[in-house]
């Protein structure tokens, strides 16, 4: 100790004693998981229209008023944590989807490389989300029907979300 002058000792003690404070827990809270976009897209959604898309020929048809589209709802169910569990459908339109069963999306959080998310229903029917809820709660997916891996129609379903209580 006597080739180092005390006050640097005494310096160095502090900065060693600092260093070692710093490893505590923050103090700024519990810790919040990360948002994803279950928070978004769960809930109930009832269709507000329903688009068919001839994909060999871009021509679209209304089917809002048809075939009793107008009666669709689709419950997409989370938990209390906000893991997605279940979903259902309502009405009496045409079943183009599962009516029940689970549901996830293929990226929870937003996709990096910009693409579209994507619902997947029972692990193997795929939406590409169109439109995202925003300010404005409306969902828009695209459910497309293939033959030998070619799209040759799609489905585009607008939806509003019902409100909660």
């Amino acid at each position: 100790m006597s080739m180092i002058p005390k006050k640097i000792y005494i310096m160095l003690l502090l900065a060693g004693a600092m260093a070692f404070t710093a490893c505590d827990d923050t103090e700024d809270g519990s810790y919040t998981a990360p948002i994803t976009q279950y928070e978004r897209i769960a809930g109930t959604w009832v269709l507000n229209s329903i688009t068919q898309v001839d994909e060999t020929t871009s021509k679209t048809m209304d089917l809002t008023s048809a075939f009793d589209f107008s009666t669709f709802v689709i419950h997409l169910n989370c938990d209390e944590k906000g893991n997605p569990t279940t979903f259902s459908i309502d009405g009496s339109a045409p079943t183009l989807l599962p009516t029940t069963g689970t549901w996830k999306l293929q990226n929870p959080f937003v996709n990096t490389d910009g693409s579209s998310a994507v619902i997947v229903l029972n692990d193997k029917v795929n939406l590409t989300v169109t439109g995202l809820p925003g300010t404005k709660k409306v969902l828009e997916y695209k459910f497309t029907r293939r033959q030998n891996g070619k799209a040759f129609v799609s489905y585009v379903y607008n939806l509003n979300q019902l409100a909660t209580e």
